[in-house]
């Protein structure tokens, strides 16, 4: 397989006529660089004039590698070929050099070039590129290529220090200047002073922030890429800019800027193919729906205004823009059913151009990169109405589409005052979410985010910008959410919600006396056993029930509507089988979300009963009562290794269902 390299532009803050007297002062030794042994000049010829100067050079470089190795390939020393050719008239010096040892298995090309620096007469740049394809090499290909290339970026590491070097030593020896060639034909040679005085360098050795050049002959500076990208060893630097060659080939001048190429680069662990495919349908969805407008063009409904509970407040210890998201007093339902899931979905892309935009603006105010941001989810009042089915589904849709979209942007998520119901959701979601992601999660449960000395939000949020409703010092203006009033659903969202939930849920009616029984047959102690169910007409009772057994099949269920006295199968509390959670009245309207911790193997049975006349509440009606359910278990190997231990959790109620229901 052949290696590529390819280097980003590195900047001299030296003129090109001192750099090449520096470059020469390599040759024929250079004790900076070890391997380099020595060389002998074969070929040195000048154009008529002078302005092209060709030079040969057959170098002697020490094999550095292993005792047992050299002994098999029997040499101490291989041979390059290195060719230079300076262009004196335009200031470009090109070297090509190409291995002379083992040539018929191992071929090396490198090609660097010296230039004037295109927006600073004053400066120098160099860049090179390298392809390496071994071959055949007695067996040892893959150790060869490891070695070659550990050595090669080493070198190429110490390459810029040692043209410092050298231009310090003759700084130390009086020559801070040398006279630029002139072509002798339109210039004569006139009586010029070769010798600067460091006053006058210093002068003109103004330096200026490194920026991003346009022009095309250069592609990144070393420079730029700390300033605004972040250290990056040689091998990432050189997928950088093939990954920017790529995509520029690919789409002309619509290239997305460095940031952003790096962002895919690290969602594919620097593998240039996996990255280019990722871009590449990221751009084109981009383009479909015209995300590029979302800044300028997105109006958030006044729902999401006056009922969304997150917003942008400061930045963290990092200088990361900070994000927060009081998810616990989020009406997911209410949300979905006044604004939908597309609208909901344009609301968190509009939050991650935000966040792109943020991040731009504290990489220019900071002096160093800001290349992710961070969330701040607060807990507070999460319960089981958040595990409504629809509202996970939207979720699970969301962060699809932002992991695929905007990945490695979420620097840290701080998850504060997490309730026992949390693992569930937890469970639920954290599958979707990419492990680079996952673990980027910090969890705190109760006040343990409160720590002053360590631990607490404090090591990550600055002590004077932790948010009010957490009892610190800094005002927010995130809305604090609450119930989206019945009024405000849309009744076509409600309809196509109806729609999407009958195809989720299971739809029942029971006439009085009679019973629903879902029985769920399971040998999976430590699974939980979730329910989620709206009664759509009259009041039910809700009951789960455990019968033991020998059970065989995982999660086999039976599903049976009957009247008491007609019961194919029977299950009575005290009788066949034991109630595990206490009886539910349910009333008309109701929303209902509950958990079982599955403790021993058996049959559960999840329980509704439209109760007769003058059992726990009297009848409202002769109609039959209506609901639809959901049922699932959540496999005990999803909860190994959860943030906190499950506990049994009674039904809980949706308190923001029941509001509207009133």
């Amino acid at each position: 397989m052949v290696q590529q390299y390819q280097s980003p532009v590195r900047v001299y803050k030296h003129p090109f006529a001192l750099v090449m007297l520096a470059y020469e002062k390599r040759f024929p030794t250079c004790p900076q660089i070890p391997v380099f042994v020595g060389c002998d000049v074969t070929k040195d010829e000048e154009s008529q004039g002078g302005s092209i100067r060709t030079t040969e050079r057959r170098c002697k470089l020490n094999v550095e590698a292993p005792y047992i190795l050299k002994k098999i390939i029997g040499v101490d020393y291989v041979y390059f070929i290195q060719k230079n050719v300076l262009d004196r008239r335009n200031s470009i010096l090109e070297i090509e050099a190409w291995n002379e040892s083992f040539s018929s298995r191992v071929t090396v090309i490198e090609k660097c070039r010296y230039f004037i620096h295109p927006e600073n007469s004053e400066w120098t740049c160099f860049e090179q590129t390298a392809s390496l394809d071994i071959k055949n090499f007695f067996g040892f290909e893959n150790s060869m290529e490891k070695l070659a290339m550990k050595q090669y970026a080493q070198n190429i590491a110490k390459g810029k220090e040692i043209i410092e070097y050298f231009i310090n030593e003759l700084k130390d020896q009086g020559v801070t200047y040398v006279a630029p060639w002139v072509d002798p034909e339109k210039n004569p040679p006139k009586d010029e002073k070769t010798i600067e005085t460091e006053e006058s360098k210093d002068q003109n050795d103004v330096e200026t922030e490194t920026k991003l050049p346009v022009n095309k002959e250069i592609k990144l500076s070393s420079d730029y890429i700390e300033r605004y990208l972040g250290k990056l060893d040689l091998m990432q630097e050189s997928k950088l800019l093939q990954l920017r060659q790529s995509i520029q080939e690919l789409r002309g001048a619509s290239v997305p800027n460095d940031a952003t190429l790096l962002r895919f680069l690290r969602a594919r662990e620097f593998m240039v193919d996996k990255a280019k495919e990722m871009l590449t349908q990221s751009l084109h969805w981009r383009k479909k729906y015209q995300i590029d407008k979302l800044l300028d063009e997105y109006e958030a409904p006044r729902v999401v205004k006056d009922y969304f509970p997150g917003g942008w407040h400061h930045c963290d210890k990092d200088g990361r823009p900070l994000y927060i998201l009081r998810l616990g007093q989020m009406d997911v339902k209410g949300l979905l059913k006044s604004i939908g899931e597309d609208e909901l979905l344009l609301l968190a892309l509009h939050i991650c151009e935000e966040g792109l935009s943020l991040m731009e603006e504290a990489t220019t105010v900071l002096g160093h990169p800001v290349s992710q941001w961070c969330l701040l989810i607060d807990l507070e009042g999460l319960n089981m109405r958040h595990l409504w089915r629809p509202g996970i589904k939207a979720l699970l849709r969301i962060i699809e589409i932002v992991e695929a979209n905007y990945p490695e942007t979420m620097g840290r998520v701080l998850i504060i005052r997490a309730p026992r119901c949390f693992p569930i959701l937890w469970t639920l979601i954290s599958t979707f979410i990419h492990e680079n992601t996952r673990n980027k999660f910090i969890f705190y449960c109760g006040t343990d985010y409160q720590e002053q000395n360590e631990g607490g939000l404090t090591d990550y949020i600055d002590a004077e910008y932790i948010p009010d409703f957490l009892g610190g010092p800094s005002e927010t203006y995130v809305m604090e959410g609450g119930v989206v009033p019945k009024s405000l659903y849309r009744l076509d969202l409600e309809a196509a919600s109806n729609d999407h939930e009958h195809s989720l849920y299971h739809s029942i009616s029971l006439a009085h006396g009679q019973v629903h029984h879902v029985a769920i047959n399971t040998n999976d102690p430590g699974a939980v056993l979730t329910w989620d169910f709206d009664v759509m007409r009259h009041n039910v009772i809700f009951t789960v029930l455990h019968e033991k057994q020998d059970a065989t099949d995982i999660n086999e269920s039976l599903e049976i509507t009957t009247a008491d006295s007609d019961a194919l199968k029977e299950w009575k509390d005290g009788v066949n089988c034991v109630k595990v959670e206490s009886s539910v009245v349910c009333h008309d309207g109701e929303s209902i979300q509950g958990t079982h911790i599955i403790q021993e193997p058996g049959t559960y049975i999840l329980q509704w009963k439209n109760p007769d006349e003058g059992e726990f509440l009297p009848s409202i009606s002769s109609h039959k009562a209506q609901l639809m359910y959901f049922y699932e278990v959540l496999p005990s190997a999803h909860y190994r290794g959860s943030m906190m231990s499950l506990q049994s959790a009674v039904s809980g109620r949706s308190v923001a269902s029941s509001s509207l229901s009133r």
